[in-house]
C-alpha cells in the first residue's frame, strides 16, 4: 500500500457542536501534525450558520492532479479542490440506525500537502496556518459561494471569517495579489 493510501481520521467530537458544522479530517502519516486541530479550528471558524458534515482529505499532488484533470480539465495539481453533494448524493447516503435524523452532507474538501507546503514557504508561515487557509476557502465553496460569479461576496466573507480566526492572509486576496496589512501581535 502507498503511502497515500495509509490515511489516519479524526473526527471531532467537540462538544456544544450538535446542529453546528461537524467535520471529519483524513490525512496522510506524514501530514498529520500538521492537520491536527484543523477540524476543531474549522468548526470554529466556520460562518455561524453552517450546518453538516464536511470531509477535508490531505493528499498528494499527484492524487489532486488527477481529480483536478478528471473533474476540472486542468491537467496540474492545485491546491484544493470542493466537492459538494448533492440532492441525489443525500438521497443515497445510507440512513442511521434507529432512524433517527442523518446530518446534512454538505461534501469533501480535497488538499495537495506538497502544494500546500510550497505555498506556506513562498508565504512565510507553517503548513498548518496553510491548511487552515485551503480548508477555509474550501468550506466557503461548499456552502455555495463562487468567487469567480459573486461579485465578491466570497472574498468579503472569507476576509472577515479569517480575520476572526487569526489568519493573516485568505486565499482569494493572495491570489488577487492583495494581501492585507497585518498589524504586530495577538488579534
Amino acid at each position: 500500500m502507498s503511502p497515500e493510501g495509509q490515511c489516519r481520521a479524526r473526527r471531532a467530537e467537540s462538544p456544544g457542536t450538535a446542529g453546528r458544522l461537524r467535520v471529519l479530517v483524513q490525512a496522510t502519516r506524514g501530514a498529520l501534525r500538521a492537520a491536527q486541530g484543523l477540524a476543531r479550528w474549522l468548526e470554529a471558524a466556520a460562518p455561524a450558520g453552517a450546518r453538516g458534515l464536511v470531509s477535508v482529505a490531505i493528499v498528494g499532488d499527484r492524487r489532486v492532479r488527477s481529480l483536478n484533470r478528471t473533474y476540472r480539465g486542468v491537467d496540474a495539481p492545485t491546491d484544493v479542490l470542493s466537492f459538494p453533494f448533492t440532492a441525489a448524493d443525500r438521497a443515497e447516503a445510507p440512513s442511521t440506525p434507529g432512524g433517527k435524523a442523518q446530518a446534512r452532507l454538505l461534501g469533501d474538501i480535497v488538499i495537495a500537502r506538497g502544494v500546500a507546503r510550497r505555498q506556506a514557504g513562498r508565504a512565510g508561515h507553517s503548513e498548518r496556518t496553510e491548511l487552515r487557509i485551503l480548508a477555509l476557502h474550501g468550506l466557503l465553496h461548499l456552502l455555495g459561494y463562487d468567487h469567480e460569479r459573486d461579485r465578491g461576496e466570497m472574498r468579503r466573507l472569507e476576509e472577515r471569517l479569517r480575520r476572526r480566526s487569526g489568519l493573516r492572509e485568505g486565499l482569494i486576496e493572495r491570489a488577487a495579489g492583495r494581501t492585507a496589512a497585518w498589524p504586530a501581535g495577538p488579534r
